[in-house]
């Protein structure tokens, strides 16, 4: 069983690794992932062995709360989310201990930059008043951060000390010397020896305690609102979520909570609403914004038939859908799942960092005491050892090289979600950055996946003769060649003759008497079959076609050949230029497909593709990417997620291309929602820009302390006479952490390739919706649905027109092709009944 846990008191990466530690000890729990940025915590276990209870048990034995996640409020809701839900906490802490610091600075400070200080606090003599008041004015500030001491005493009595047990002994230690010194001042004055009361009034450490506590506070501050940032594209995916829906029950139209949406409800969706649940239109049509989930940025023509997913946005139109997926079963609720999961998951980087942080504290607390002990032996002051080991302890908190890698691989995933990217893991945003060889599937990953007319010749008679022709024969086959041909008839909206014996023949087209006339249409098998001579111009052009890859269909009118025209499943817009741009980051491109040879080396040589394997059956796709890996190659296999499956699987990046669908998510590293190729060169470019930030976070983490330590510790004290105050050293740690996560908000600004522009004389499949016109009726007197059905009706029975109709705005949207006359639209409300108050 896998179970997600919220966790709370981690402050540091030591103590991840402890609560890591902790429960991977005991017995039954075979994975456990923790989260530091996010205070969560998934642990895989055997429920036989071990129960949710033992977990969180273990985890409060370490010094740390502990809760199971009930799935009424995602963790992903805000990564961060216990550093943000205490920013108002924390302004308070600041604030207070802001004051008291300014007065306590005065007092301590005050007399070396010449301010005067009152009488009853001024001169060797009343040095006892003035460190006693030092003492209360610092009291304020221990009180209100007093956090750092209890978390940091108790991980020191678990023997794991943490990032507050630096704080805690550093802090601690300079307010009990302060103590001493102040009893010290007591003693001498009585005693009337005012050297050793001048010697102890420089002694007093109180500024340091309460310099040390708010600064730190201050750095944890910046740090928390700066990793709240990180969430953003999680919270805005949330934000999508539509609260209600209405629902057809009883015949009636009633408004429940979207939780409420069971499988199979009829729900009502409007123009301007958003869809609430997935699932499949059953009545009416609309145009859907799509953009938040899968980045399409024009508008989608839905249909009864077509699926829809919750969370898009009716632009306009009017439909009744069957709810198909509901709750967290939904795309967008599977999307944040694997952005939260993705960000709280470990790449293989972070693993170094988790090793060094789990001995880091301990050894830090180490490294102060002998520093202490070796400026004694040397001949220093108790005054001066300890300084110096405060030094050591404040400035060598492990909080950077905690937040290196999660904040990165947070933002990272974040961006990559917001451009339709989905990452499954750290691990895969990890390993594609190593990527050198990327195998492309050919059908509907660099083509469109459906066949389309791509030339069109008429031999003898009129062009729109020809469509009108083909139309007519071709509506009423069912192969996906005449669909092809009957779509591009349409779109030009030609009219459709009579038919009459109509005959399919295998393997070779169709036939049929067209207002009398007998007409084919098939291959060039079907011609000689019935003995019709091919002119050799249109026997050329076959030919042409043939080899660039498509696939030529002959019309004959009266035994005489009229036209050709060319179906095939053209490239994507945008996949030649994907191809150049995986080729400039040094990446090896291999087509794969099951074509035969010729085709495949011409689209390949269409794509600029030097490798190809062609006529490969789907299963034998998993050993062209094994034979890439046995040469040494890193390898991405891009595929549609559903018949490429072993080959995604062996791959060691396995990237799906196809908006969303459950077998695309489930069976590859990588999802690509929009389908669009040149979204996985922006991954590849994201997981290396991701990658080279954690290195960086890392580094700076490493080289900081390899470099604070020793100074604050006092090496270049007797060569330079250069000491590190621990106040210089509480604001060097917290300037630390904020610099490492600003540095990984940097990946916000990550920039998508440039898509390519259209070029005259390209071949670009324009979606039906983006190619028609549109008109926009004002329509008067339509009172239920059954009016708004009237009316789709008679628009409809328009030649090429599709009509959406929304009751409450009183309009119909109207688009074709070619849009008949506003005379004749206004005919057709009116002949329903309707009055039309305006066109637009």
């Amino acid at each position: 069983m896998k179970q997600r846990f919220r966790v709370g008191g981690m402050r540091c990466a030591a103590c991840s690794a402890h609560v890591e530690k902790s429960v991977s000890a005991l017995p039954g729990v075979q994975e456990v992932q923790v989260n530091l940025l996010a205070g969560s915590m998934a642990v895989q276990y055997d429920e036989t062995v071990c129960s949710a209870q033992t977990i969180v048990h273990a985890v409060e034995e370490g010094g740390y709360t502990a809760a199971p996640e009930d799935g009424s409020r995602p963790a992903a809701a805000a990564p961060g989310a216990q550093a943000a839900d205490g920013l108002h906490e924390m302004k308070r802490r600041i604030a207070v201990s802001a004051v008291f610091l300014i007065i306590l600075m005065y007092f301590s400070m005050g007399p070396m930059i010449g301010l005067p200080l009152p009488g009853f606090v001024s001169g060797t003599e009343h040095a006892f008043a003035l460190a006693l008041v030092q003492m209360l004015l610092t009291l304020p500030i221990v009180v209100v951060n007093r956090k750092y001491y209890s978390n940091g005493f108790k991980t020191l009595l678990h023997r794991a000390p943490t990032m507050d047990a630096l704080i805690a002994v550093g802090s601690g230690a300079a307010l009990v010397y302060g103590v001493y010194a102040l009893f010290q001042i007591g003693y001498a004055c009585a005693a009337g020896d005012m050297e050793t009361v001048h010697r102890y009034a420089h002694d007093l450490y109180f500024e340091s305690a309460g310099m040390i506590l708010t600064l730190v506070t201050l750095g944890k501050f910046f740090e928390a609102r700066a990793k709240r940032k990180t969430g953003e594209a999680i919270a805005a995916l949330m934000d999508l979520r539509p609260q209600t829906a209405n629902v057809l029950r009883g015949g009636q139209e009633v408004s429940i909570p979207v939780e409420d949406v069971r499988v199979g409800d009829l729900v009502v969706v409007r123009g301007g609403q958003s869809v609430p649940v997935d699932g499949t239109l059953a009545e009416g049509s609309a145009f859907l914004d799509e953009s938040a989930i899968t980045g399409e940025s024009m508008p989608v023509g839905k249909h009864p038939g077509d699926s829809v997913i919750g969370a898009t946005v009716v632009k306009s139109g009017y439909f009744v859908m069957k709810a198909a997926r509901v709750g967290d079963d939904t795309t967008l609720s599977q999307i944040i799942r694997l952005v939260e999961e993705a960000g709280a998951s470990k790449a293989p980087i972070a693993k170094l960092a988790d090793k060094v942080a789990g001995v880091f504290v301990p050894i830090v607390m180490g490294i102060a005491l002998l520093t202490a002990v070796v400026w004694l032996v040397y001949g220093e002051t108790p005054s001066f050892a300890l300084t110096r080991a405060i030094a050591v302890l404040v400035i060598s908190c492990p909080c950077a090289l905690g937040l290196a890698t999660p904040v990165a691989i947070m933002v990272g995933t974040g961006v990559g979600a917001k451009n339709g990217v989905l990452f499954q893991s750290a691990e895969a945003l990890e390993n594609l950055h190593h990527v050198d060889c990327v195998i492309l599937d050919k059908t509907g990953t660099v083509t469109e996946g459906r066949t389309v007319v791509t030339d069109v010749k008429s031999f003898g008679v009129a062009p729109d003769d020809l469509l009108s022709l083909a139309l007519s024969l071709e509506t009423r086959s069912d192969h996906p060649l005449a669909d092809a041909i009957v779509r591009y008839a349409r779109e030009r909206n030609v009219l459709e003759r009579t038919v009459t014996d109509f005959e399919m023949l295998e393997g070779q087209g169709v036939r049929a008497k067209v207002d009398g006339v007998p007409c084919m249409a098939g291959n060039r098998r079907m011609l000689l079959a019935g003995g019709l001579a091919l002119p050799r111009s249109a026997q050329q052009m076959g030919e042409n076609l043939a080899a660039a890859g498509k696939t030529p269909l002959y019309f004959a009118a009266n035994r005489q050949v009229v036209g050709i025209f060319a179906v095939a499943d053209v490239l994507k817009p945008s996949s030649r230029a994907a191809v150049e741009a995986l080729q400039n980051l040094h990446i090896e491109v291999t087509l794969l497909t099951g074509d035969n040879r010729a085709t495949a080396e011409s689209i390949a040589a269409e794509l600029g593709i030097d490798h190809v394997a062609a006529e490969v059956l789907p299963q034998d796709k998993e050993r062209v990417v094994r034979e890439k890996q046995a040469q040494g190659k890193k390898v991405a296999m891009i595929g549609d997620g559903i018949n490429d499956a072993p080959a995604l699987a062996r791959a060691d990046v396995g990237i799906a291309i196809g908006a969303g669908t459950d077998v695309a998510i489930s069976s590859a590293d990588v999802v690509l929602m929009k389908s669009d190729l040149m979204d996985a060169v922006d991954a590849i470019r994201l997981s290396r820009q991701t990658m080279r930030n954690i290195r960086q976070n890392l580094f700076w983490a490493f080289f900081y302390n390899c470099i604070g330590i020793p100074i604050a510790a006092g090496v270049l004290w007797l060569p330079l006479h250069i000491g590190l105050s621990p106040m210089i050293g509480a604001a060097a740690m917290s300037l630390s952490s904020v610099c490492v996560v600003s540095n990984a908000l940097r990946l916000k600004f990550f920039q998508g390739t440039p898509r390519p522009e259209t070029r005259k004389g390209d071949y670009i499949v324009m979606p039906k919706e983006a190619a028609n016109m549109k008109k926009v009726i004002k329509i008067e007197g339509m009172m239920c649905e059954h009016c708004v059905a009237h009316v789709k009706k008679a628009l409809e029975a328009l030649p090429g027109v599709e009509a959406a109709v929304d009751l409450q705005s009183g309009t119909a949207t109207v688009q074709a092709a070619a849009l008949p006359a506003d005379e004749q639209l206004r005919a057709a409300v009116e002949q329903a009944g309707y009055q039309v108050a305006g066109l637009s």
